[in-house]
């Protein structure tokens, strides 16, 4: 069965870092490019970062310098290392994985920025 799973999410006060982890189960990891989004109440779903099956990166210029993603196709996993964080990144943030004409999403979770 496909699953993506998120975790790491929290509240953290501006400045502070979470590092949030996705789990893939029942697909060739390292086939799939893996993404974060963000949905923040009222906006529209925001690319936040993209690894691809080879490990080049792209950023969206809100997070560039501050976050990092990264893949670790032994362990099926995907992480987003969020630092100096602020309270615009307040958002659901969730996993996607694309291949071909196959896309998945996890459910989510949370992320909290303030003070």
């Amino acid at each position: 069965q496909v699953h993506l799973v998120e975790s790491g999410g929290g509240s953290v006060q501006p400045g502070g870092s979470l590092r949030l982890t996705c789990t893939a189960s029942g697909i060739i990891f390292s086939n799939f490019i893996m993404n974060w989004y963000r949905e923040a109440p009222g906006k529209s779903r925001e690319l936040v970062a993209t690894i691809s099956r080879g490990g080049n990166t792209n950023y969206a210029d809100s997070v560039k310098d501050r976050f990092i993603i990264s893949r670790d196709n032994t362990n099926n996993t995907t992480s987003l290392q969020m630092d100096n964080l602020k309270p615009e990144d307040t958002a659901l943030y969730l996993c996607n994985a694309e291949f071909s004409v196959h896309t998945l999403w996890g459910r989510g979770t949370q992320v909290t920025v303030s003070s």
